[in-house]
């Protein structure tokens, strides 16, 4: 296992967990991940990816929410657990995320390529 490959398995279990707002997808926009989280996604044809970017969604949004919930990339899952990236409904878990979580989670983020998803 790769030491990237270590530090996410590492970060991910280190992200609260909370209940979304039902239906809500504000934070659905695009979002990039690393080359090692891409590779857990299934892949999009170019023009699923163009009418997402067209509608600045993500290609894996379906009607009934995240296709890929389960394996959805590090960006998606710190959106309400951060005051960096509020919940726009106001939901978040008990406990945010941990300060020293946060500064691995920004080193990860500055030393992996990342590309739109």
């Amino acid at each position: 296992m790769s030491p990237n490959s270590q530090t996410l398995r590492f970060i991910r279990r280190h992200i609260p967990a909370f209940e979304c707002e039902p239906g809500c997808h504000d934070c659905c926009g695009p979002v990039t991940a690393s080359s090692e989280e891409m590779a857990r996604l299934p892949l999009k044809s170019d023009a699923e990816h163009a009418a997402a970017l067209d509608q600045l969604s993500c290609p894996h949004l379906g009607e009934q929410g995240c296709q890929v919930y389960a394996e959805r990339p590090l960006i998606c899952r710190l959106f309400g657990t951060t005051p960096r990236l509020a919940c726009p409904n106001g939901k978040r878990p008990v406990a945010m995320i941990d300060p020293h979580i946060e500064r691995q989670i920004t080193r990860y983020f500055e030393t992996t390529r990342h590309v739109l998803v």
